[in-house]
């Protein structure tokens, strides 16, 4: 938790003389330096590979963030480095979707289940485990608003690499991600690009296209507030190109979802800019529209039929179809469902819907404890903003319910718990949600850009 170095201090004798004594200084672990490093392994390290004897629970990033939790909860032991410092509403709704996971894990042991199911169930804990550990180090443990711009700086630094990686599998059709395990993990799926329409569909690091794409609008508005708000020249048009390299592979996903939350990007930004930069942004998205439809042809028009056909294409019909058998199936265990993680699409059938598949597995409990996390994060991130006192701060919380709301609206539309990129990203930023409202709301003006103990 802590880091020790010893060092000379002079001491003045009260006759004069200097007196020379070595103190132990101890100084605070640095969250945003830790997650850093989660970062890393989440966006660089393909999702699909995995620490073969421990199955889909080796994967690295999730590795990682149950070493958050350890490292976490450990530090509340001690009064001096515990990060719980005052209220925190997202710690509640953490804890009571750990519970709700915990009751359909009995639940789930309360019928028989296949090798496969245990296996999974208990894959589930530790995958939630992390994810709770993500989100409360992120909440708790980040002590001024410099170093929670420091973590936003590297979200988007850490989403442009996938990004890069899509426009190089898109325009190749190379899957290079091969090239970038680590020695000893083992693959866990394929490596074969998707296609469609006659366009490959990059997933960068992540596992589909669907969750690169989701990935990349989520993250979109934080590359946007920094691009806007740099304050160093010499930075500004790295960071505006980083905002050109996200918003220009979420496209190349071929994703509907992630059009759709590029649309949803939109309506919760725009409104609340001066009307000089909504023209601005319009005339940039006409003009990139038009920069890309002569750079790739059919791409524009492949993207906007998959969202004109909406309700009346055969995938649209085939989502909605699961209705009826999630409805009866819900109804067999309407409290804690059948077992987290346990509804597996080579047993039972495959649920493009994070919303059903949580009341399939967690009941209406689980359902709950999910609808009740997302609007949280929404809610912290609009308090947030009605708290700061500077246009800047201001649209840092504005983004970050954008953000927010992609994945209220994604979860919809695919089965996110499914894709480890995704689930990990919302995590951390409903997390950075936290930090915010906590700095705004609670900490005292001297401190919300200097921690001297951080």
């Amino acid at each position: 938790m802590t880091s020790t170095s010893e060092a000379a201090a002079p001491v003045h004798h009260p006759a004069g003389r200097p007196v020379r004594r070595t103190r132990l200084q101890k100084t605070r672990v640095d969250p945003v330096t830790i997650i850093t490093f989660f970062l890393i392994v989440l966006f660089v390290m393909p999702a699909r590979y995995v620490v073969g004897p421990l199955g889909g629970a080796g994967s690295p990033s999730s590795m990682v963030a149950v070493l958050l939790l350890v490292w976490y909860l450990l530090s509340t032991l001690s009064p001096r480095w515990t990060p719980i410092r005052g209220r925190q509403p997202l710690r509640p709704v953490i804890v009571f979707m750990a519970l709700s996971v915990l009751a359909s894990y009995v639940a789930a042991a309360t019928r028989p289940l296949s090798g496969d199911e245990v296996n999974a169930a208990d894959l589930g804990l530790v995958l939630v485990a992390g994810w709770a550990g993500i989100a409360l180090v992120t909440a708790d443990g980040i002590s001024t608003m410099d170093r929670l711009e420091t973590l936003r700086h590297r979200i988007v630094m850490g989403a442009s690499f996938p990004a890069f990686v899509a426009m190089i599998q898109f325009f190749t059709g190379i899957e290079v991600t091969q090239y970038l395990a680590l020695p000893g993990l083992v693959e866990k799926g394929s490596a074969v690009l998707f296609e469609r329409e006659g366009f490959f569909r990059p997933a960068g690091t992540a596992t589909h296209p669907i969750e690169l794409g989701v990935v990349l609008a989520a993250v979109l508005p934080l590359a946007l507030h920094g691009a806007i708000y740099c304050r160093i020249p010499e930075q500004r048009r790295k960071r505006w190109m980083m905002v050109a390299l996200i918003a220009g592979a979420l496209p190349m996903s071929v994703s509907r979802s992630a059009i759709l939350g590029l649309f949803v990007v939109m309506v919760v930004l725009l409104p609340t800019w001066p009307s000089e930069w909504r023209l601005r942004a319009i005339l940039i998205f006409g003009a990139a529209a038009i920069v890309m439809r002569v750079l790739i042809p059919g791409l524009i028009g492949t993207v906007l039929n998959l969202v004109s056909v909406i309700g009346s294409d055969e995938n649209s019909t085939t989502r909605t179809g699961d209705y009826d058998a999630v409805v009866e199936a819900v109804t067999q265990r309407p409290l804690f469902g059948q077992g987290f993680a346990t509804y597996l699409p080579r047993i039972y059938r495959v649920i493009d819907n994070q919303y059903l598949m949580s009341s399939l597995e967690t009941g209406l409990v689980g359902l709950a404890a999910l609808i009740i996390f997302l609007l949280t994060g929404w809610i912290l991130a609009r308090q947030a903003r009605k708290a700061a006192a500077d246009p800047e701060t201001r649209h840092l919380a504005q983004c970050f319910a954008a953000s927010v709301a992609v994945a209220i609206f994604g979860f919809g539309t695919f089965d996110a718990f499914s894709f480890p990129m995704i689930t990990n990203v919302m995590f951390l930023l409903v997390g950075c949600c936290g930090a915010l409202w906590r700095l705004q709301t609670q900490a005292s003006p001297s401190r919300l850009h200097h921690d001297p103990d951080a």
